[in-house]
């Protein structure tokens, strides 16, 4: 936490609030309701700029990155890049902090803006979070009780994820159940070559589909009832699709859905304890 802090010092020092800055958090999170101890891990960043934030996933980015340098040499193959990663991107657009969440259900890229309004409690209780002073502030949001603990000497009402509001950068947000939490690990400076650029307007990216909250969870739950819905689409079109493994042997396509429909319920039965628990009811 040291490092944090003197880097905090000099920000202050300089007025630079307002510039590109990356805070880096660990993000620890139980998949499954019924093994709490198996506890993932994962790097994320909140990248601010006087434009707005986006938070993601470091995996990702290296991904995405490995990804895109391999369409533009025209390979195909994308063997050797981890896609086990956090998959959504948020993005808040200040100064109103409008909230912008990106993630994929099956075959599809999904868009959704999120205007719901954070009530925020905030309590006299306050403590150290390595050497930075915080603040303790409750939330119900999304199905969960979230208890978080923020900076009022950061002047950033931005944090992890979707949360945002309190005044003073969030340092430490978990659920009360301890399965979602969120702490700042370090931070540093960006220069204004890497401000952060918004997952639409990515060049080489896929298109994503516009939906309200309430529409992207009816998809939310029609893609984990059915989560080969978008391969059988696309085998009953029109154009008939034809699926090869790495050595380019033609794959039957009936047996690739079966295969798909098994994996994917299995995944969803021990993924039963979401970030926004809310989507499940």
């Amino acid at each position: 936490m040291k490092k944090i802090i003197i880097v905090f010092a000099a920000l202050l020092s300089m007025g630079s609030y307002a510039q590109n800055q990356r805070f880096v958090y660990e993000y620890k999170f139980v998949k499954d309701s019924t093994a709490r101890d198996e506890t993932k891990h994962e790097l994320m960043f909140l990248d601010t700029a006087p434009k707005g934030s986006k938070f993601y996933s470091h995996e990702k980015y290296i991904s995405d990155s490995l990804r895109e340098d391999r369409i533009k040499t025209g390979e195909r193959n994308f063997s050797g890049i981890n896609f086990d990663f956090v998959p959504f991107v948020v993005e808040k657009v200040y100064p109103d902090y409008k909230t912008v969440f990106y993630g994929n259900l099956d075959m599809d890229l999904y868009k959704v803006s999120d205007d719901r309004v954070q009530h925020w409690k905030i309590l006299p209780d306050k403590a150290k979070i390595g050497d930075i002073e915080v603040q303790k502030a409750t939330l119900d949001f999304s199905g969960r009780k979230w208890i978080a603990w923020f900076a009022p000497d950061i002047p950033i009402q931005d944090g992890p994820y979707k949360f945002h509001g309190l005044p003073g950068l969030i340092i430490k947000i978990e659920d009360k159940t301890q399965s979602h939490s969120f702490t700042l690990k370090e931070t540093k400076k960006l220069s204004k070559n890497n401000e952060w650029q918004s997952e639409g307007e990515k060049k080489n990216s896929r298109q994503f589909i516009n939906v309200a909250p309430e529409k992207y969870k009816k998809q939310f739950l029609e893609s984990r009832n059915d989560p080969a819905k978008g391969l059988k689409e696309m085998a009953s079109g029109s154009q008939k699709i034809m699926l090869v493994n790495e050595s380019g042997k033609p794959l039957d396509i009936s047996e690739v859905i079966r295969e798909r429909e098994k994996n994917a319920k299995a995944e969803n039965a021990k993924n039963n304890n979401i970030l926004e628990l809310d989507l499940l009811q």
